[in-house]
Parts: structure tokens; C-alpha cells; sequence
């Protein structure tokens, strides 16, 4: 599952879990919307986007197993196979996972958060949802429960349908493309018949919210980073051979 299986969410968990224990977050917090206060209380106990990253995948892992029944070991294998877990926190993130299953309350503002929080990085935001769907899958096929929830998570992520399509179909991942690779389009998320125009301001686009050295001066984790240049060369290597197709 490309840069999920790097290792971003074990980088940053240790800190998360260690940060939200000693505030309490792991003994019983409520899972659903907060209100002002409990915003506020929320956003200065997890201190970063790497801790509210590593929690608010937690949550929506655990609520994603349930929604459509008993949690599988299956789903919970393909979780700690997807988001590598280190073992001296392994403890910790089942507490949270557990809570989270067992609560009644609602994902959407887990969903809502995240997606603000890595607006500028819709690539990210893709690949969690990618990471998702195969959690989804690890029981066998999508079910309309489970299908329900990702779109409510790709809505609290802000993600279009284009992205929805190819963290559905696994195709957000990768290294980057070569002449026989991935449709270009696609990785532009353009329609063949669009414009020159639009074309080249999708590519502008995700230039702007995966470059590297924009990502890395709003403080995203060096996994993120390591991921963003990698997509920057897909993004490009589609560019090229759009312009290559239409001689731009």
C-alpha cells in the first residue's frame, strides 16, 4: 500500500499514544462530536497533526471494522499490516481501538478533523482512504454498511470522485510512472477530452499541494515528505507525457 507500509503512523505513534495517555485520552474520553470546549480540550491535548493523524486512524480503523458486524481478525491483521504499529505501543493503541469500537458515537468528526487538519495534502488524505478500503476488504467484499462509511470518510476528507475512484480500484500508490505505466490521466485526475487549460492547472494543482519543500516548511512528518516526492514524480511523469501526446 505504497508509503502506509513505511511507516509514517509507527513514527509518529509512540509519541501520539504516549502524549494522549498522560493527558487521559485513553480512559474513557467520548468518541463523539465535540462541542467548542471539548474542541478546544481536544486540539491542545494532541499537540500536532502527527498525533491527531495517529489517533483519528485508530478510531476510524475501529469503527470501520464494526460497522458492519463482529470485528474480524482479518480486518485487524490488515490494520497493524497497514499502519506498523511499534510493539512497546501495541498495548495502547488496542485500548483506543477498543473504545472506539465499542462506542456508539460517531466517526464523522475523526473524518472532518483529519481532513482539515491535512488539507494541504490531498495525496495523503487518498492513501488513507486506499488504506481503508483494504481494511474493508480483508473480510471479504465491500458491504453497503462499509461502503457508507468510507464515502462518509472521503466527505470528511474532502476528497472528489477521482480520488475516491482510485483509492477504491488501489491506484493511488506506486512508483512513478513510465511510458507503459498508469493512464496519465488519471494520475491528473483530468478527463482525456479536457483542455490543454485544465490540464495543465490539475497539474499546477497537485504540484502545489505535494511539493516537497511547501509540505516540509508546514511541518508534515518525513515519511509524508518522502511520500510527496515520490508522487511529485508521478505527477510530473503524467505531465510529460500528456504534453509529449498533445505536443505542448
Amino acid at each position: 500500500m505504497g508509503f502506509m507500509t513505511g511507516g509514517p503512523f509507527g513514527a509518529v505513534m509512540g509519541a501520539a499514544m504516549g502524549h494522549a495517555a498522560d493527558q487521559g485520552a485513553l480512559g474513557g474520553r467520548s468518541f463523539g462530536r465535540p462541542s467548542p470546549r471539548q474542541a478546544a480540550e481536544i486540539a491542545a491535548m494532541l499537540g500536532s497533526r502527527e498525533q491527531l493523524f495517529a489517533i483519528s486512524v485508530v478510531v476510524l480503523a475501529a469503527k470501520l471494522a464494526k460497522c458492519d458486524g463482529a470485528v474480524k481478525r482479518t480486518e485487524v491483521d490488515a490494520f497493524k499490516e497497514l499502519f506498523r504499529i511499534p510493539p512497546e505501543n501495541l498495548r495502547e493503541v488496542g485500548i483506543l481501538f477498543d473504545q472506539a469500537r465499542n462506542s456508539v458515537d460517531e466517526y464523522r468528526p475523526f473524518a472532518d478533523r483529519l481532513g482539515e487538519a491535512f488539507a494541504d495534502n490531498k495525496g495523503m488524505l487518498e492513501d488513507v482512504l486506499a488504506a481503508f478500503f483494504h481494511i474493508a476488504r480483508a473480510d471479504g467484499p465491500l458491504t453497503k454498511a462499509e461502503v457508507a462509511f468510507l464515502q462518509g470518510v472521503q466527505l470528511g476528507f474532502r476528497l472528489d470522485a477521482v480520488a475516491w475512484e482510485r483509492a477504491r480500484d488501489g491506484r493511488t500508490q506506486g512508483p512513478p510512472p513510465q511510458p507503459s505505466g498508469p493512464d496519465p490521466y488519471s494520475v491528473l485526475g483530468v478527463a482525456r477530452d479536457a483542455s490543454d487549460e485544465d490540464i495543465r492547472a490539475a497539474w499546477r494543482k497537485l504540484m502545489r499541494e505535494n511539493h516537497p519543500d511547501s509540505l516540509a516548511s508546514r511541518g508534515v512528518p518525513a515519511e509524508f515528505i518522502r511520500r510527496a516526492t515520490e508522487k511529485v514524480a508521478e505527477i510530473n511523469a503524467a505531465w510529460d507525457r500528456v504534453k509529449r501526446d498533445r505536443k505542448l
